[in-house]
């Protein structure tokens, strides 16, 4: 038995990597970037005209810096022929802002490149070449079949020291770092500065992820590695290709993750979807979409998180029209979304202000739930930079030793809906609780607004209301 367990062990690692590196060697490339950047010596000492010192300084700050004449900087990267007429990938950031770009190829020579199309979102950048002779390249392969212990081999230009291979399996997957549309595969192959842009191919030799990022106290390799997965890829480069540009899926929501508690607070049966927050001018508010709604389907497929749909969104074709399965007022519609794209609404989408009547204006404060509240009035308005259509209660004072202290609640807040309804005054408020403790709930959701983004919390009942 233990001669045949290391029988299976020796077959399920690879004897050598030497053939795939030999084959597919050709396609990967070095890439060296020159930027020219405008130098200062800081500010000059002010010396007296005439004065025996000036041609001194004169000549010292000639002798160290050549005044203040612009200065020619390099980096390095890496990066991976995708076509035979000369298609290069690579990351963003290995070529961000670079005013010339010089392709080197394994086995000798250099072409200048230029640039096709960048995505900062996905750090991913085309780039193309013209060779007088079809070049050898890679092909993608599918990184939703990477599984947790495949393995996996990196190639680039590590610290600037040429081609380089190393090898590793896939430790992690669908990782996120920062970016809204990540999703890396991590990897203990040696990755290191310089490997950035450089593919990560899997035993078919197919390229699963492009090399951009380590995880390092100290600059070098420990093991953690990141490449973002080749699916994520294809479909910047496809639109980078075709367009110059990304062309992203917009539905026009705010969303946040459902947690536990508010998925009790609104009958949800489970913890799962997208709870939207806001619903500014766009596609989703021509659909219908509200305030309160979550997004559990979306064009046909179950939404886990609002990490997820973000990106099934994204992924989405500008202009499609898809049916999306919204929970409301305990059961599920169906809406109809034509999509708009997000590279032409970024930054252009106002934020949605409820309206209503001031019922409670001048009516006492009230605490509650931990939190001493009064009625958005004129003066509150101005001190809080709201509309004049702005309703709600504003939270004037917390106890530090409440749930809502904890779940981020500040004073200066404004609670705007509670039981995803709109509030006017405290008597809103605890016509909603006493609602809530009626229909057996453990929980009240509320949604809170702060600097204008609204976002929903549930509180817990089991407090009692006091004067």
């Amino acid at each position: 038995m233990l001669m045949m367990a290391q029988t299976i062990a020796a077959q399920a690692r690879p004897d050598s990597f030497a053939d795939l590196a030999e084959k597919f060697s050709p396609a990967v490339v070095n890439i060296t970037t020159s930027t020219v950047v405008a130098t200062g010596t800081g500010p000059s000492p002010v010396v007296p005209e005439g004065s025996p010192f000036e041609d001194f300084f004169r000549e010292f700050r000639d002798r160290s810096g050549n005044g203040d004449r612009p200065r020619r900087t390099s980096a390095l990267g890496s990066g991976f022929v995708i076509s035979e007429d000369g298609y290069i990938v690579t990351n963003n950031h290995v070529i961000e802002s670079a005013d010339e770009i010089i392709i080197e190829f394994y086995e000798g020579g250099e072409l200048e490149a230029k640039v096709i199309g960048t995505d900062p979102k996905t750090d991913i950048a085309l780039l193309k070449v013209e060779a007088t002779t079809p070049l050898a390249f890679v092909p993608f392969g599918d990184s939703d079949t990477a599984r947790v212990g495949d393995w996996v081999m990196a190639m680039g230009n590590p610290l600037g020291q040429g081609f380089s291979v190393s090898a590793g399996i896939v430790s992690a997957r669908n990782r996120a770092l920062s970016g809204t549309y990540d999703d890396y595969i991590q990897t203990d192959a040696a990755i290191n500065r310089g490997n950035s842009g450089g593919p990560l191919f899997n035993m078919d030799g197919e390229v699963v992820g492009v090399n951009t990022a380590i995880l390092s106290p100290n600059g070098g390799s420990i093991g953690i590695g990141f490449s973002m997965a080749s699916n994520v890829v294809v479909r910047v480069v496809d639109q980078l290709r075709e367009f110059g540009e990304t062309r992203r899926g917009w539905l026009g929501v705010r969303i946040q993750d459902v947690t536990d508690d508010v998925a009790e607070a609104i009958g949800l049966e489970k913890a799962a979807g997208a709870l939207v927050t806001d619903v500014p001018e766009g596609p989703a508010a021509e659909a219908g979409m509200l305030a309160g709604d979550v997004i559990l389907s979306f064009d046909g497929k179950d939404v886990a998180d609002t990490r997820e749909l973000v990106r099934r969104v994204g992924n989405a074709t500008v202009g499609k029209t898809v049916r999306m399965v919204v929970f409301r007022d305990g059961g599920t519609q169906t809406l109809k979304v034509t999509l708009g794209r997000r590279e032409e609404a970024e930054g252009a989408v106002p934020a949605a202000q409820p309206g209503g009547d001031d019922a409670d204006e001048g009516l006492t404060e009230k605490t509650m739930l931990g939190l001493t509240l009064v009625p958005l009035d004129t003066e509150l308005r101005e001190q809080l930079n709201l509309a004049d259509s702005a309703t709600g209660l504003v939270v004037r004072d917390i106890d530090e030793m409440s749930e809502a202290y904890e779940k981020g609640l500040r004073a200066g807040d404004l609670i705007t809906e509670a039981g995803q309804q709109k509030l006017s005054g405290v008597t809103d408020l605890e016509e909603r609780v006493s609602e809530a403790r009626e229909a057996g709930r453990k929980s009240l959701l509320l949604l809170v607004r702060r600097d204008g983004e609204p976002r929903f919390v549930a509180l817990s009942l089991e407090e009692k209301s006091a004067e």
